[in-house]
């Protein structure tokens, strides 16, 4: 494959195989199998897709992997028991709540119910306030695998100027905590920013996850740049990222493709961030 090709599915699949040897021998030592349970609310076609693949991942490396299935309509009240039962299931190593949730259902408190030593998304304010003052114990999982995808290929972190394109809890601010930790230089950005160009034409290495197909062009990057492409959309029943990657690969240093980019990392994060709750609650 090109060698600007930030190659995640490869990447991905190097992890699961140091991830399936950890938990044969961690299995073997304390004759539990790691359990991660996945709360689905609603019918939304593509979380159903993510939970799938999220399962058959753990199936390959030997995590019992359980997904629950919620009603749209159910109350935030209920979705909070249900989590508190989790908390208190021993064969539970790990709960992951699928998003989007309704809007009727508050976030944070989602977030704040679930036990942080089984908070495999790393959404918990404990677990989010160690990354802030830079404990990287558990981090979530999408900046996790950007970052190991970038160490894995050997690019250079500290003194980079690194502009993010997105601003949410889920991506923009863990992983501009996680740059910093490794000494670069952040700016974020959003789909709001006043003259995008001007900011996005600076980055040695620029993350776009903004949700808007083709948002950046090749004339907002750097030449010699690295592009983490992180969104995901669908064109004519194609699926393409943010960035015009036809015309920005000629101009860049290395580029993730999509698909086969950020999303495996993604999900081979949420096995290494598995096995790290299954020894927390099992050492």
């Amino acid at each position: 494959m090109d060698q600007k090709i930030l190659d995640g599915k490869l990447v991905a699949e190097l992890v699961e195989t140091q991830v399936k040897e950890e938990i044969e021998a961690l299995t073997k030592k304390n004759h539990i199998v790691p359990g991660l349970t996945t709360i689905l609310v609603g019918e939304n076609p593509a979380s159903k897709i993510y939970v799938n693949i999220k399962q058959k991942s753990c199936e390959r490396v030997g995590i019992d992997s359980t997904a629950i299935n919620l009603p749209e309509k159910i109350s935030e009240k209920e979705l909070l028991s249900k989590i508190q039962e989790l908390n208190k299931k021993r064969s539970v190593h790990g709960i992951l709540v699928q998003l989007p949730l309704p809007p009727h259902i508050d976030l944070l408190k989602v977030f704040s119910a679930i036990d942080p030593r089984k908070d495999v998304d790393c959404f918990h304010p404990i677990n989010f306030g160690k990354l802030l003052i830079g404990k990287e114990d558990l981090v979530p999982c999408t900046p996790k695998g950007i970052i190991y995808l970038l160490e894995y290929y050997q690019i250079p972190i500290a003194g980079q100027d690194v502009v993010i394109v997105n601003h949410s809890t889920l991506l923009g601010k863990p992983l501009s905590l996680m740059f910093l930790n490794r000494d670069a230089t952040v700016l974020i950005a959003h789909i709001k920013t006043k003259d995008l160009k001007k900011i996005t034409e600076q980055a040695e290495i620029l993350v776009v996850g903004a949700g808007v197909p083709n948002l950046i062009t090749e004339d907002m990057v750097k030449d010699g740049a690295v592009v983490v492409d992180v969104g995901i959309n669908r064109i004519e029943g194609k699926i393409v990222g943010d960035v015009d990657f036809d015309n920005v690969i000629n101009k860049v240093q290395a580029i993730t493709p999509v698909p086969g980019g950020v999303g495996p990392m993604t999900v081979a994060s949420l096995l290494q961030n598995t096995v790290i709750t299954y020894k927390n609650l099992c050492s």
